[in-house]
């Protein structure tokens, strides 16, 4: 029985980590970019020319 509670305590202090870590990246800005995700589908991707090897 005891393990049980020692689990729950480290599953709330797990919790507490990442909402910290959650709340740290909203204060620091860290998804403020809302509008580039909806229009890079909108981009083609550069692609890049492989240049042919000369045989010889």
């Amino acid at each position: 029985m005891s393990i049980i509670f020692f689990l729950i305590g480290c599953s709330i202090f797990v919790a507490l980590i990442f909402l910290g870590a959650f709340f740290w990246a909203h204060k620091t800005g860290q998804n403020e970019d809302t509008y580039t995700p909806s229009v890079r589908i909108l981009f083609d991707d550069e692609v890049r020319e492989i240049p042919a090897k000369k045989h010889k």
